[in-house]
């Protein structure tokens, strides 16, 4: 592709290449002979795209435990959201193909898109750096940030819809240690359902506590097949 036909998918991205070639690479799938292809790109874009959006989350929920935050890394950086982020952009449109696949709906296959959009995350970090990549993960992804599942960024309302749909009563929340200098104190906070269901979850303040206890009681309890009877 010439420089020139790369227009409409610079002003798609909303970002201008220096090095065209690596546009063109990441745009280049493996099926199609006689030129690199987005694969190494795409190993590369995996970990930038992880990498932005582990730190925006964890600017996000400054009190979140590790266990909080890694399902919504994971579902930010998912096949599916990455393919609804490359169909946003319409990178089908631009995507170089061989004819076997072109016919066979290669332009719509989520996991080509996905790869794509990687590929696309990386030619962005190598030519403009992590400010360019960031910028990029800024646009297309914030409505994904902006509309992340209520029991996800917070569980005690998760936990609270998730047992009052049961019929069942609020939880009760039960500080059972408290450790450390009182300037940096750790709490332990216990969770029981009206059924007798339990966890706990540590914290720098009973409130995060609170939080990581209901999380890890809704993440049990789901796991039970939607059943709060021990």
């Amino acid at each position: 592709m010439s420089t020139r036909s790369l227009d409409p998918v610079f002003d798609a991205l909303g970002y201008r290449f220096r090095k065209p070639d690596l546009l063109t690479e990441a745009l280049t799938h493996p099926s199609h002979e006689g030129q690199g292809s987005y694969e190494r790109l795409e190993f590369l874009g995996d970990r930038v795209l992880g990498l932005i959006v582990a730190e925006r989350l964890y600017e996000m929920f400054p009190d979140a435990e590790e266990g909080r935050m890694a399902p919504l890394l994971n579902l930010l950086v998912r096949r599916e959201t990455l393919a609804k982020v490359a169909k946003t952009i319409g990178l089908p449109e631009f995507l170089i193909l061989a004819p076997g696949e072109a016919s066979t709906g290669g332009r719509t296959k989520p996991a080509i898109l996905a790869d794509t959009c990687e590929a696309i995350m990386a030619a962005i970090y190598i030519d403009g750096g992590l400010e360019a990549a960031k910028a990029f993960v800024n646009r297309f992804w914030t409505k994904y940030f902006e509309t992340l599942p209520d029991e996800a960024t917070d569980p005690k309302t998760g936990l609270q819809q998730f047992l009052q749909a049961r019929g069942e009563a609020l939880p009760v929340y039960t500080e059972v240690e408290r450790i450390g200098p009182p300037h940096d104190p750790t709490f332990t906070i216990e969770v029981r359902s009206e059924s007798g269901a339990t966890a706990t979850g540590k914290g720098s303040s009973k409130r995060v506590g609170e939080r990581n206890a209901a999380h890890s009681l809704l993440v049990r309890l789901k796991k039970r097949g939607a059943s709060v009877n021990d």
